[in-house]
């Protein structure tokens, strides 16, 4: 069976099928980059309905003056934007290619 064709009980090629799976939700192993001062761990998930989603976990570590790490925060929000607003327009459907 193909990570394609599992359906709602099978597991997916990527699935960590243990206890993370659930409710029809499948969940692959985590994969960890630690930078030492930052940390990002992302998942991939598969809903019950059978949509997939990638879930992604941000850990950095803040300058210990309020304004220093308000400026980090101010550009960690506009890399993620910019990293999400990138992911979604590669996952959107492109007109005349459905079914591909």
């Amino acid at each position: 069976m193909t990570a394609r064709r599992a359906g709602r009980a099978g597991h997916t090629d990527w699935c960590g099928r243990d206890h993370r799976c659930g409710l029809g939700e499948h969940r692959s192993d985590e994969i960890v980059v630690d930078a030492g001062y930052a940390r990002a761990v992302l998942v991939r998930v598969r809903t019950a309905a059978g949509r997939e989603h990638a879930e992604v976990r941000v850990r950095v570590a803040l300058a210990p003056g309020e304004i220093a790490a308000r400026r980090q925060l101010v550009g960690l929000l506009g890399d993620m934007r910019q990293a999400v607003t990138r992911a979604a327009i590669a996952a959107r459907p492109r007109p005349g290619r459905a079914g591909r």
